[in-house]
Parts: structure tokens; sequence; C-alpha cells
């Protein structure tokens, strides 16, 4: 997969990164970040990343290689993009769904079902005032997920947890979250404009940050099993002996 962050297109300048700076400008020779990356690898999934957040111009790069399906670089090089799937994220439309109170977890049956449909009307109305309709129009389909479920949240924190448990393992630190703390930043971390995205903080703020802060007091050192457990609104770490 060929990634772009489009919040570092956010300025006009930056635009020629994409298919390289022109003759006689610094980085001419390495050519276009986007360009470059498909023409060493024609079958990609090229994914543009937040695509509202680029520069107006962009999409005039974005409307050729929708519609012709190809792009010229800086050194008058046509790229192929034919054998490429296209894939472009936006948070569009969350902030008008936060003021409706229309995000959070989903409910199930018709109430569900009903919700989706009110949240993708929203969405759809946010994509026409933010996008040229020549754009959208060159856009084969737009798929608006459905809010997550409870569950989905907490298989969330579950292998996020399980990849720091891992890391500390590295360090000779044997570590154990408790149920009732992934119940508790699966609710604490999840937010319903952003998803699951905060949760990654949530976790480095509640469970590595005190975590760090014990190993750095003598409280936790190597070959120590602690268990991370949600007592009395708070989260404590206990030592538990050598098996």
């Amino acid at each position: 997969m060929i990634r772009i962050d489009m919040s570092e297109y956010m300025e006009k300048h930056s635009i020629s990164r994409l298919v390289g700076s022109p003759p006689g400008y610094i980085g001419h020779d390495e050519g276009g970040q986007l360009t470059e990356a498909v023409r060493r690898k024609p079958y990609s999934v090229v994914l543009f990343d937040e695509v509202e957040k680029a520069h107006p111009d962009v999409f005039n790069i974005l409307l050729q290689i929708l519609d012709d399906g190809r792009l010229t670089d800086s050194k008058g090089r046509t790229v192929d993009f034919k054998n490429t799937v296209i894939i472009m994220t936006s948070n569009v439309g969350a902030t008008s769904l936060k003021k409706q109170n229309v995000l959070g977890f989903s409910v199930a049956g018709d109430e569900e079902k009903e919700e989706y449909e009110k949240m993708k009307e929203t969405i759809m109305e946010e994509l026409k005032r933010t996008f040229r309709p020549e754009f959208l129009n060159r856009i084969d389909e737009v798929i608006v997920f459905h809010s997550l479920m409870e569950k989905q949240v907490k298989e969330i924190v579950e292998i996020m947890v399980e990849d720091l448990e891992k890391r500390m393992k590295k360090l000779n630190i044997n570590i154990k979250v408790s149920d009732e703390t992934i119940d508790y930043i699966s609710n604490k971390g999840f937010d319903p404009v952003y998803g699951a995205r905060p949760l990654e903080r949530t976790i480095t703020k509640m469970i590595e940050d005190q975590l760090a802060e014990e190993i750095l007091k003598g409280s936790v050192s190597k070959d120590d099993n602690i268990l991370i457990d949600f007592k009395e609104d708070k989260l404590v770490f206990k030592k538990e002996p050598i098996a």
C-alpha cells in the first residue's frame, strides 16, 4: 500500500512534492512522492488519508488521476495509475454529527438502521459542501462506516493491550491487564467524533506513563509480574509473586 498523508499537503508550495520539484529546484532528481511510488509499484493500493485537509490545488491532480488514469511527473514521464486502486479517507461531517448527537456506540435493530441512514445523509450533505461536484462525480463509491459498537471498541483495546504486554516482555517485565481495566479504557478512550483513534493515547497516558513512573521510582523492576487493575475509580499496579 502507498499511503499519502494529505495533512502534509495543506500549503500550495507543498503540492510539487507529489509529482516532483521543477527542474533546477532541490529534490528534482528524487521524483515525486506519489508518482515515483506508483512508477515503481504500478499494481498498488494508493491511500490518500484525510483528503479534505489537502490544498484545493491538490484536487486538480486527483481529478487527472481519476479521469485519465495517468499523471505526468516533473521529469515529463507519464505514470500509469490504471492498475491502482484509489482509496480516500475523510472525517468530513464528524463535527456536524457530534452536534446532532448521532454518534456513539451503535444500538441494535431498526433503531440502528435509522441512526445509520441519518448519519449517512448528514455526511453526504457535508461532502457536497466540501468537495467540488466534478471531484465527487469521479468517485465510484462513497462508503460511510457504521459507528463502532461497544464490543468492537473493547476488541481494539485488547489488541493494543496485547501489543503493550509484548513490548514490556522484551524488557523482562510481565504485565497483565485486568478485564475491568480494559472495560474502563474502552469507555474512557472512545471518542464519539474520532472513534477509536484516541484509545492509543488513553492507554499511553493511563498505563504506559504510570508504568514508567513506577519503574523510575524503583517500584517495578526486571522480572516483576505486574497486575494492572481498576479499583475504586482508579488504576492500581499490583506486584504479584513470580510463579
